[in-house]
């Protein structure tokens, strides 16, 4: 079998794995092996194959990296979606941390579709290591590629059987955007999101209904599901909230997008912001500075959640054990509450 050596920039033709095996007297297996130094081989072979490289010049090209490794040069990150500055944030994060480490990244957003693990699963057999985000797939199917020994990270979640994560402090952050509210003497609150769709939103649910819980009965919170994580979804439930006639004073959103439609449904309902209910987002993206009034959210580092995860990935890759990872966040206070921005605290203080 004989390879397609490719010249040098002095015209010189690139040595190939085949002629280190040739010169060292061994297989091109043994080549690999040496190469990948996770199988056992003599001590004077090894030397014969490194002094044959060593008198070649040989270094090895990614393509015979990858085959003796046994490496496909690429990393994966699944999401249910890929609209919104959410998800271009943490993709952002992944794909600098992977070309850092000159891995491509392949990513796949599932859009709920009714064969989504299938795609999973097939994506993890095309790339060395798999980051998945929030409950794209079950439980049962991130266990089944922890079985087959293919390394993966979570994002956006907790972890499940072993198998790490990262993820940002949303219960903390909720708690205390929950005291804040209460603070402005707000005391019925709706929060708009579907805890079923996300970990991070379930999250956020319980933070503020641990708030309101150590407010005692002057306080009270109710759940107001939404299909999606969009302006459009946001402004029709606020719609819906407003055709009511807003018996409560403030509406927490899953996130900033949700916001910005709630308040756009609460002017076309006559409803004032801040001053008949107040509004909180979440994510501190550029729409929440950019709408009027100013959203109050939470910050979160989206693009580091990306990166995190990707290096957390590279190390289990490497065959590194690590630990969950559990990224800060920040209470932005603008106006949409009733503050004169700008203010920020970490959440708790």
């Amino acid at each position: 079998m004989s390879s397609f050596p490719r010249s040098k920039p002095d015209g010189r033709q690139r040595p190939s794995v085949y002629e280190v095996a040739e010169l060292a007297g061994v297989s091109i297996a043994t080549v690999s092996r040496v190469l990948r130094g996770s199988a056992p081989v003599a001590t004077p072979t090894r030397e014969r194959v490194l002094a044959a490289a060593d008198e070649l010049a040989w270094r090895p090209s990614r393509l015979a990296r990858a085959f003796a490794v046994q490496s496909h040069g690429a990393v994966g990150i699944v999401f249910p979606d890929l609209a919104g500055p959410y998800f271009s944030r943490v993709i952002s994060g992944f794909e600098h941390e992977a070309a850092e480490r000159r891995s491509a990244a392949l990513i796949l957003g599932t859009h709920e579709r009714a064969n989504a693990e299938e795609l999973v699963i097939d994506l993890a057999d095309r790339v060395d290591g798999l980051v998945v985000m929030g409950r794209t797939v079950s439980d049962d199917v991130v266990s089944t590629l922890a079985r087959q020994e293919i390394p993966v990270v979570l994002l956006a979640r907790h972890s499940v059987g072993g198998v790490p994560a990262v993820r940002t402090d949303n219960l903390g952050a909720a708690d205390a955007l929950t005291r804040h509210l209460l603070e402005h003497g707000r005391r019925r609150i709706v929060f708009v999101g579907d805890p079923g769709r996300s970990p991070d939103v379930s999250e956020r649910w319980r933070g503020v209904r641990r708030a309101l819980r150590r407010a005692g009965s002057s306080a009270s919170g109710t759940l107001a599901p939404c299909d999606g994580f969009d302006v459009d979804h946001g402004y029709k439930a606020g719609l819906e909230l407003f055709a009511d006639g807003a018996p409560f004073d403030a509406v927490m959103c899953a996130n900033d997008e949700v916001a910005v439609g709630v308040i756009r449904a609460a002017d076309a309902s006559a409803v004032a912001v801040p001053n008949d209910i107040a509004v909180t987002g979440w994510d501190d993206t550029l729409m929440a500075s950019r709408q009027h009034p100013t959203v109050t959210t939470v910050r979160q580092p989206m693009r580091e959640l990306g990166a995190r995860a990707a290096a957390l990935l590279f190390a289990r890759i490497a065959g590194e054990s690590v630990e969950p990872e559990v990224l800060r966040t920040t209470l932005v206070v603008k106006e949409s509450c009733g503050c004169a921005p700008p203010n920020e605290t970490e959440p708790g203080t």
